[in-house]
């Protein structure tokens, strides 16, 4: 098979990068523009349930985030363009392969140079995060996370991550190099394997780590969502109430685990805002996507990609042009001994998202039309009112915006806006 030539995939790679950045800015500008244009007065749908000052709030919510994405959004695409095509990973896989493989072998260089590649990362996402937990956050009334347990959870994190991570990244690279051409299908059949033990045992041996569970202690809710699950046919291990309330003021519940690990989890912000009529009703729309299989469809989705993904990294990572086109020389030459599998799948990760971008309204659109599919079923078997009365107090209490650009809301929106769902809801109960 004839090698990929370097510069049309150069050329390739920057014209997505390049016109990604402008798609996202161009978005992002268009919303920020619909959103303060509409900022003066509550759309007449809402008049009577949302007053100005949550509307301008909202408002002011969301233009906040859109120029702290625009700064991130640049700084991002520059440290993707500074790890690629300026060298940065070049350099750093060209300084361990002198100090790191000749002492630990090449299994210690490559988990080195995905250790190294994963610090820095982190180190330079961080002046974002804590900008937008301790200032953007702070100012809008959400953030309830100290500096003693940013820090705890930063610790915890890169904690639990070398833990997990660093064995499953260790039999993916032995694998890509024990196991021949169809490694790709081998390290795909793992990292399946892990993902479903992960569903298995986080809700019991991960979550636990970072916050506090406890039983639902409310009997009256209690019945009535046991209730609600048993006209559902849905088992679950059991109801818990998390301490959402100690890192942010936003309120949410979900499923987690799998088979018999279920759990429902509720915030206990949720449950402050929220009578036990809509509690039940948000509750009814999240079992509609398991009545819809929505879950299972998303997983085998997930696990489908993945594995298209693997394969294609299985061939790029035998071209040549694959590293020299994104700025990094593969170990030839006086390191033909060092194995090119921790660069390949650094590179891959970096270049995926940046093609990847231009397909993702897809997942968005395939998204909400679950969520509507969600919204009818709990009509069906709770309150359409209650689940309405329960979005409008989200959708203020989150100061989420109701009065999205609607080709942002088409491109990124993996919940349809307010408006959309509310006005289908009325439908529904009418």
């Amino acid at each position: 098979m004839q090698a990929m030539p370097s510069l049309p995939i150069t050329i390739l790679f920057a014209a997505a990068l390049l016109g990604g950045l402008l798609v996202k800015f161009w978005l992002a500008t268009r919303q920020m523009r619909h959103v303060a244009a509409h900022r003066g007065a509550v759309p007449a749908a809402f008049a009577a349930t949302v007053s100005l000052a949550a509307h301008q709030r909202a408002a002011d919510y969301t233009l906040a985030k859109g120029r702290l994405g625009l700064l991130s959004t640049a700084f991002g695409t520059a440290v993707v363009l500074g790890w690629t095509l300026l060298g940065g990973l070049d350099l750093l896989n060209t300084w361990l392969l002198a100090t790191v493989q000749p002492a630990w072998g090449n299994m210690g260089y490559q988990l080195a140079l995905l250790v190294g590649f994963t610090l820095v990362s982190t180190l330079l996402d961080l002046p974002f995060e804590l900008y937008s937990t301790f200032r953007l956050e702070q100012r809008f009334g959400f953030n309830r996370t100290t500096p003693k347990l940013f820090i705890a959870d930063l610790l915890k994190n890169t904690l639990v991550g070398a833990l997990i991570g660093l064995p499953l990244a260790a039999l993916v690279l032995w694998i890509m190099g024990a196991t021949g051409g169809l490694w790709w299908l081998w390290a795909w059949g793992a990292w399946v394997g892990f993902n479903l033990l992960i569903m298995v045992v986080y809700p019991t041996l991960i979550a636990p780590i970072f916050n506090k569970f406890e039983p639902l202690a409310d009997e009256g809710l209690k019945a009535r969502v046991q209730a609600l699950m048993q006209r559902c046919g849905f088992a679950a291990k059991g109801l818990f109430v998390m301490d959402g309330s100690r890192r942010s003021a936003h309120g949410n519940a979900y499923f987690t685990g799998l088979g018999a690990a279920k759990r429902v989890v509720f915030y206990d912000t949720l449950l402050a805002k929220l009578n036990p009529g809509e509690v039940e009703a948000v509750l009814a729309h999240e079992l509609g996507h398991f009545k819809h299989r929505h879950i299972t469809q998303r997983i085998v989705m997930v696990f489908g990609i993945s594995l298209a993904a693997l394969a294609l990294l299985g061939w790029l990572a035998q071209q040549p042009g694959f590293y020299t086109g994104l700025g990094v020389l593969p170990n030839i030459g006086p390191n033909a001994g060092a194995p090119n599998d921790a660069l390949a799948l650094l590179l891959f990760m970096l270049a995926l998202p940046v093609f990847s971008f231009f397909v993702s309204p897809l997942a968005a659109q395939l998204s909400r039309q679950h969520e509507f599919q969600a919204d009818a079923y709990a009509c069906a078997q709770a309150s359409g009112a209650d689940l309405a009365s329960a979005l409008l107090k989200l959708h203020e209490d989150n100061a989420a915006t109701l009065t999205p650009d609607p080709v942002y809301v088409r491109f990124y929106y993996s919940h349809p806006p307010a408006s959309e769902r509310l006005a289908a809801l009325a439908l529904r109960s009418a």
